[in-house]
């Protein structure tokens, strides 16, 4: 299975630091986000990894370079000055991911869930499966519910989604390469009882604004 990281993103609620340098490179623990990403994804056994550029996006291959630091195959797919969102930053990449599902991790994201606990491949009608957290205190709703192992739309949700999914590439059947969110497509599949999800725990935060950057070093001395 490969992995598409999300770094494509301006990070404008972390400006001005973000005005120098893309929000996935921000350190915590003494090292950017992304190096934390990699070297979980390394343990877990995955080896071909796809990071999308934007905002910045040179800084982030001149910072990884090829990922043999990590016994990795990086490709970067580049997406200009203007990001794609999440759809079409995945539909561009496509070709380098391949015809079978794979994961996906926002970029911006801190969790210490261990990767190898992540399936491989899903159910054969299946187009996704989200990994969802309790809905923190600085967020005033959720995303979703979780039945059974199935992720479901309802009123007062009260999980979010964590920014790790595995996709299969026929959630994105007809897109073009052209901004859009996944959101629909998934909202779609998930009306069709075809999105499985999983509640994690642990320590997980969205890197969103200088106070939850700011609370999470201190937490690891930085």
């Amino acid at each position: 299975m490969k992995a598409m990281i999300l770094a494509a993103g301006y990070g404008k609620r972390l400006r001005p630091v973000t005005d120098h340098i893309p929000k996935p490179l921000i350190t915590v623990g003494a090292k950017p986000l992304l190096v934390h990403h990699l070297e979980k994804l390394a343990y877990a056994g995955i080896k071909e990894v796809v990071i999308n550029l934007g905002h910045l996006g040179s800084k982030i291959p001149e910072a990884l370079g090829n990922g043999s630091s990590w016994d990795l195959s990086i490709e970067y797919s580049d997406e200009g000055p203007e990001p794609l969102e999440t759809g079409g930053g995945m539909a561009k990449a496509l070709p380098l991911l391949g015809a079978e599902t794979f994961m996906v991790v926002n970029g911006d994201v801190w969790c210490d869930l261990d990767f190898s606990s992540i399936p491989k491949s899903l159910e054969p009608n299946d187009q996704a499966m989200l990994f969802l957290v309790k809905q923190p205190e600085w967020r005033t709703k959720g995303d979703f519910e979780l039945y059974e192992n199935r992720v479901k739309e309802s009123d007062a949700p009260a999980l979010l989604y964590s920014g790790i999914a595995l996709y299969h590439p026929s959630i994105l059947d007809g897109a073009k390469i052209e901004k859009f969110s996944i959101v629909p497509r998934l909202k779609h599949a998930i009306t069709q009882d075809r999105v499985a999800g999983r509640l994690i725990h642990g320590e997980w935060d969205d890197v969103g604004t200088p106070e939850r950057l700011a609370a999470l070093r201190e937490i690891h001395g930085e």
